[in-house]
C-alpha cells in the first residue's frame, strides 16, 4: 500500500525529508509547493520530485495528493495543519506543533473529528539519549525516576543569523526574535519521549538580550520577545520535575550536539555532555559515550548542502548511532543521509508506517501537545517574572 503527498515548504529543511520520503516504498509520489515558486521548481528538479503547485491551496484540492508535509516557519504550522486535516490530507508537520493552546486544541480536534493520521517531526524522540534512556526506564533500571534534564543548547551565531536570513527576507530580524520557550519540543521531546508522564506547572525565567543588533528586540520582534535565552522548571505528573534549557546566546559548541539530556533515579542516572555520556550507579561510572555517537552517512561538503550554512550541516549528515535498532527500517535508507542525531530515517518511517496501517505515530497529536504546550505556558511563565503556572493536558491518545 502507498500514498502520494505534498511538500509545503521548499526551505533547507525540507529537501533532505523529500529525499527520504521519496526513497520510503510506502510512498508513491512526492510533490512540493513553495510561497517563492521557484524554490519549488529547484526542489523538484533537484530531488527528481513529480511536480509542483502553485499555492498550498491548490495542492489541497488536487486529488493526486493523499498526505502533505509541512516545513514552513515554525509560527505557521497550527493553522496550516488544521486546513490540511480538512482538506482530507494525511499531515507530518515540522515542530512546534504550534505557537498557541488554542490552535493545540483544534489540531487534536480535528484530528479527533477526520480520523485522519498526523505527525510531529520531533527530532529528539529518536535522540540517542533519548532512545538509551527509554531503553533502560522500560526494563526499570534507573529504579524510580524522579528528576531530568534537557537542554536545546544553539547560539545564533552557529547558522541561525544565515537561516533567519535565508527564510524570512528583508523582515529578518522581526522573525530571528522567536522565543525560545515557543520553540520547546528538542528539549522537553527528549526528557518526555523516554519518560512516560507529563509536566503539571512550570516556572520559567527568561534572559533578556543585550546584543543590540536589533534580534530579540521588542520594538523590531513580531512576537514582541527580547529573551534569548530562558529555563523552566516542569512537576510531572506523579511526582518529579525536569528542567529545560533553551538557550539562543551560549559559549557551546551547538555543531556537535545541540541536543543533551539527564535523567536521575533511584537506583541509577545517565548523563550527557557535549562529547562524552555517562551511565552511573551506586557502584559506579560507565562510559557509553559511544553508544549514542552516530556515524556520519554524508559529508558536510556535500553539494546538496551548499545552500545551508555551515554550521547547521552537522544536523544534515548524522547517521545512526549503535543504540539505534534499524532493523525496521527500509533498506532503501541504507545508504541515504541522515540527520539530527540519527532520527531524520525514524521520523519518515514513523510517518508512512501510521497512514499506510491506520495506526497511531509515536508523536500523535496527544504526545505532540505534550511536548509543545509546556513550553507555551512556560513562555507565559517568563513574562510574568517566573509565576507558576498549571499546564493543561489533553490526555492521552484514544485507543486504536
Amino acid at each position: 500500500m502507498t500514498f502520494s503527498l505534498g511538500i509545503v515548504g521548499a526551505g533547507q529543511f525540507s529537501g533532505q525529508f523529500a529525499k527520504l520520503f521519496l526513497a520510503h516504498p510506502g510512498v508513491s509520489e512526492v510533490f512540493v509547493t513553495d510561497l517563492l515558486p521557484e524554490r519549488a521548481e529547484q526542489l523538484a528538479s533537484t530531488e527528481g520530485l513529480s511536480g509542483t503547485f502553485p499555492s498550498y491551496e491548490a495542492m489541497l484540492e488536487s486529488e493526486a495528493v493523499d498526505a502533505v508535509a509541512i516545513f514552513t516557519q515554525r509560527w505557521t504550522h497550527g493553522p496550516l495543519v488544521v486546513q490540511g486535516l480538512n482538506a482530507g490530507k494525511h499531515v507530518y508537520s515540522a515542530v512546534p506543533m504550534a505557537i498557541t493552546a488554542e490552535e493545540i486544541a483544534a489540531i487534536i480536534d480535528t484530528v479527533r473529528a477526520t480520523g485522519l493520521t498526523y505527525m510531529m517531526g520531533e527530532t529528539s524522540q529518536y535522540n540517542p539519549a533519548t532512545v538509551h534512556a527509554r531503553n533502560q526506564i522500560a526494563e526499570g533500571a534507573f529504579g524510580r525516576l524522579f528528576y531530568a534534564e534537557g537542554d536545546y543548547v544553539h547560539d545564533m551565531d552557529l547558522g541561525f543569523y544565515e537561516a533567519y536570513q535565508y527564510s524570512g527576507g528583508e523582515d529578518w530580524k522581526s522573525t530571528a526574535s522567536y522565543p525560545p520557550l515557543l520553540y520547546p519540543t528538542h528539549s522537553v521531546g527528549g526528557v518526555l519521549g523516554a519518560w512516560q508522564t507529563h509536566a503539571v506547572s512550570v516556572s520559567a525565567i527568561g534572559v533578556k538580550d543585550d546584543r543590540g543588533d536589533g534580534v530579540f528586540d521588542q520594538e523590531v520582534s513580531q512576537f514582541g520577545n527580547d529573551f534569548s535565552n530562558a529555563t523552566a522548571l516542569f512537576e510531572v505528573a506523579g511526582g518529579g520535575s525536569f528542567r529545560t534549557n533553551e538557550f539562543r546566546r551560549v559559549g557551546y559548541p551547538s555543531h556537535i550536539r545541540e541536543s543533551r539530556f539527564r535523567f536521575f533515579g533511584t537506583d541509577a542516572s545517565m548523563e550527557q555532555l557535549a562529547t562524552v555520556a555517562m551511565w552511573q550507579d551506586k557502584k559506579g561510572v560507565k562510559d557509553i559515550s559511544e553508544l549514542l555517537e552516530p556515524k556520519p552517512t554524508m559529508s558536510p561538503d556535500d553539494p546538496s548542502l551548499q545552500h545551508i550554512a555551515p554550521d547547521l550541516r552537522a544536523a544534515f549528515t548524522s547517521g545512526s548511532a549503535p543504540v539505534h535498532d534499524r532493523s525496521r527500517l527500509p533498506r532503501e535508507f541504507d545508504h541515504l543521509h541522515n540527520g539530527h542525531e540519527g532520527s531524520h530515517h525514524f521520523l519518515v518511517d514513523d510517518f508512512v508506517t501510521a497512514v499506510n496501517t491506520r495506526t497511531l505515530p509515536s508523536v500523535n497529536a496527544w504526545v505532540a501537545a505534550r511536548y509543545t504546550l509546556p513550553g507555551i505556558v512556560a513562555h507565559d511563565s517568563a513574562r510574568q517574572g517566573g509565576a507558576r503556572l498549571e499546564i493543561p493536558d489533553f490526555g492521552d491518545a484514544p485507543e486504536e
